[in-house]
């Protein structure tokens, strides 16, 4: 496995070798992947022997994980994709302009990367629309459509896209933005962000009113009461961990990019604040690597400084090797050439040093590694510019009259992909749990934290010592603190989740966001434990659904239809012209796989005869992703639930579904538990809600 562990294995199997066209493995080991990408990001460099010295860098690096660059470099390098994670796409107020943006955005999506859009722009619902004498329908119904196109574009089983949301917190229809996605079906595939002005901040501290805009003639439309948008901010929030709020102007102020125009957007996880079609390109630092116990503070920062220079050089020579997706964004990428240098790994460092992550120790650690960064990283595109010369809009930058490679150089992003792959924490993040347990169709994955491992197995029966700490034990300030901490000296911004307990109130929530705005923080996001995985309870007095009892004759029909793991017959009774049980048995299989089969039948009849609708049953089943897809006649089987849903299918007709169920804490791909969190990562397969890995 090349010092790959068997989860890393798995994930890289499942999203990152290179497969032939019929789906087999044409790469089947790391060293393999990993020199594919090394060699073609190496093609950017000016000559033979650079590139040979280059690739052997890239390769090295990669292969003792102390760094890696994002997925979509991972999987597209040498296969004409493009290697940006995210874009940010405009969105003018017109029909035109709309769904020019609907179509990029698929385009992007098609390539394996996220989109962020700023709807500021579009007239409120209701405006009158002079050519067409109508009524506009306002920024919410648009981004249902772009959401709609991406439900829609399937990217060969590699990503899916994932958008962010942006909304002016001064825009007329600001409290339909807040609450659209209260229904836990609109809009699954974004995240939503509202941009919050410092005017409108001073009011909810003052309890006055601010102004509302029309974006059609920036004319003053109306006032509203700053307390009550905050409210409806804070308890959509509480209820489903959206929005989040992006302090606007502080990215604008501390943009190195400025007189370019005003910054409006940011890529799905918020990390990147973009221009109109920028790109991200990101790569992250191990820092569990950089760990020496010989040196007098357990940081071998030669090791760290040298990584920080290739990470640099790898991003830049990433710009000049991709292929984008749209030439407006190939224009912006290498007029600013923007990177996104990162760590992950962070809270294994802590732990290796028996440093608390809610510790001022732990907080002095990550201002001490982030600062060093930040100084090495600016070296570093220096350095770069002397021989390769400053970015195109320097003149419209900070840095105008100095030498520069690249606009901003570090970003911090989430990790949760490339970060199991490395074997380390994610991120800037503490761990979430030391023990996780996903459930799969065939057994369960046990993913326990090694040096957690390591310290129980010498001390049995005992306490952990404090640093041993998850995120759900460390208070949100603390959490905020350390966002602080790297915000700092990040020229981008930080992804960091503020992780509250299920028992967390509404004031806890709102106490959080204005303390984010007094840290200086450049946005924040919030997610109460458990918020989108409870249950509807049942109202006192009313009757809890019974089974109905079985006749003694029923008609049925079975059916025979072909999956991965052999034939599946379906036999399917019918009560009232209606479906009422389903059997399922499946011949030359394991007899796990055959208990799976009558148990999800068993439980399917029990749905049925307790009254849920046979359409109810086939959405909940209908694309659950297996280990062993296949195509019969003509249509995709993907496992055992989806082969009994597309037979229930031809009893009731095609069922729509409704939306996939983020709010269920299992993987969309291959059915696994993943941990509730609000951007999980599942463990088997590598899906991410947030980057749509």
């Amino acid at each position: 496995m090349e010092n790959f562990s068997e989860n890393a294995m798995k994930i890289l199997r499942a999203r990152y070798f290179k497969k032939d066209e019929k789906g087999n493995l044409v790469e089947t080991k790391p060293s393999q992947l990993f020199r594919r990408v090394s060699r073609f990001i190496a093609k950017a460099e000016k000559n033979e022997a650079e590139r040979k010295l280059w690739e052997e860098r890239f390769f090295q690096a990669m292969m003792q994980k102390d760094f890696m660059p994002n997925s979509p470099t991972l999987t597209g390098a040498e296969r004409n994709m493009c290697l940006s994670a995210c874009f940010v796409l405009p969105i003018e107020d017109s029909l035109d302009g709309i769904f020019e943006t609907v179509k990029n955005a698929a385009l992007v999506h098609k390539e394996g990367g996220g989109t962020g859009f700023d709807f500021s722009r579009i007239r409120p619902a209701g405006s009158f629309v002079r050519k067409t004498q109508g009524i506009a329908s306002g920024p919410v119904s648009f981004l249902r459509v772009i959401d709609a196109g991406t439900e829609a574009v399937k990217q060969g089983g590699t990503r899916r896209g994932a958008n962010m949301g942006v909304l002016r917190v001064d825009h007329p229809d600001i409290k339909t933005f807040i609450t659209m996605k209260s229904d836990g079906i609109t809009a699954q595939n974004f995240n939503i962000s509202v941009a919050v002005s410092n005017a409108f901040i001073q009011a909810v501290k003052n309890k006055t009113t601010f102004d509302l805009i029309n974006p059609m003639d920036n004319q003053v439309v109306g006032q509203a009461n700053a307390q009550e948008i905050f409210d409806l901010i804070v308890n959509s929030a509480w209820t489903n961990g959206d929005p989040g709020l992006i302090f606007i102007d502080k990215v604008n102020q501390l943009n190195p990019t400025a007189l370019q125009g005003p910054i409006r957007a940011t890529n799905p996880c918020g990390e990147q604040p973009l221009h109109d079609y920028e790109a991200c390109n990101l790569g992250s630092i191990n820092l569990l690597n950089v760990y020496d116990k010989k040196s007098p503070d357990l940081v071998n920062w030669e090791k760290l400084r040298e990584t920080i220079q290739l990470g640099i050089r790898f991003l830049d020579d990433v710009i000049e090797i991709n292929l984008y997706p749209l030439e407006p964004i190939a224009q912006m990428a290498r007029s600013n050439r923007r990177i996104g240098l990162g760590l992950m790994g962070f809270a294994d460092l802590l732990i290796k040093m028996g440093i608390a992550y809610n510790s001022e120790a732990g907080r002095s650690l990550g201002s001490k590694i982030i600062k060093f960064m930040k100084a090495e990283a600016v070296l570093a595109s220096r350095s770069l510019a002397e021989t390769r010369g400053n970015f195109p809009n320097i003149e419209k930058s900070i840095y105008k009259g100095q030498k520069m490679r690249n606009a901003s150089v570090l970003t911090i992003a989430p990790t949760g992909t490339i970060s199991r792959i490395a074997g380390c924490s994610s991120s800037i993040e503490p761990i979430f749990a030391f023990r996780v347990v996903s459930k799969i169709l065939d057994g369960e994955i046990s993913d326990i934290h090694p040096q957690f491992q390591q310290w129980q197995e010498k001390h049995p029966e005992e306490k952990p010592p404090a640093h041993f700490i998850t995120a759900q034990e460390i208070s949100p300030l603390d959490h905020l603190a350390m966002q602080a901490v790297f915000q700092e000296y990040v020229d981008s911004a930080v992804s960091k989740t503020i992780n509250f307990a299920n028992s967390a109130t509404r004031e806890d929530i709102a106490d959080a966001y204005l303390q984010a705005f007094d840290m200086n923080i450049k946005g924040i996001t919030v997610y109460r434990d458990g918020c989108r995985s409870l249950q509807v309870l049942n109202k006192a007095g009313e009757e809890k659904p019974k089974p109905m009892g079985r006749p003694d004759a029923i008609p049925s029909t079975t059916h025979k239809i072909s999956t991965g793991l052999g034939n599946l017959y379906i036999t399917v009774t019918y009560f009232n012209k209606k479906p009422f049980e389903v059997f399922a048995s499946i011949g030359k299989s394991g007899y796990s796989t055959m208990a799976d089969a009558e148990a999800i039948g068993r439980l399917i009849s029990l749905a049925l005869r307790s009254g849920i609708s046979t359409e109810e049953v086939v959405n909940q089943l209908k694309g659950i992703g297996g280990a062993e897809p296949i195509f019969t006649n003509g249509q995709l089987i993907q496992s055992i639930p989806d082969a009994i849903a597309k037979v229930l299918e031809t009893h009731v007709g095609k069922v729509n579904s409704r939306h996939q169920d983020f709010n269920a804490l299992n993987c969309p791909i291959c059915g696994s538990s993943v941990t509730d969190e609000k951007c999980p990562t599942c463990a088997n397969c590598g899906w991410s809600k947030c980057n749509g890995v």
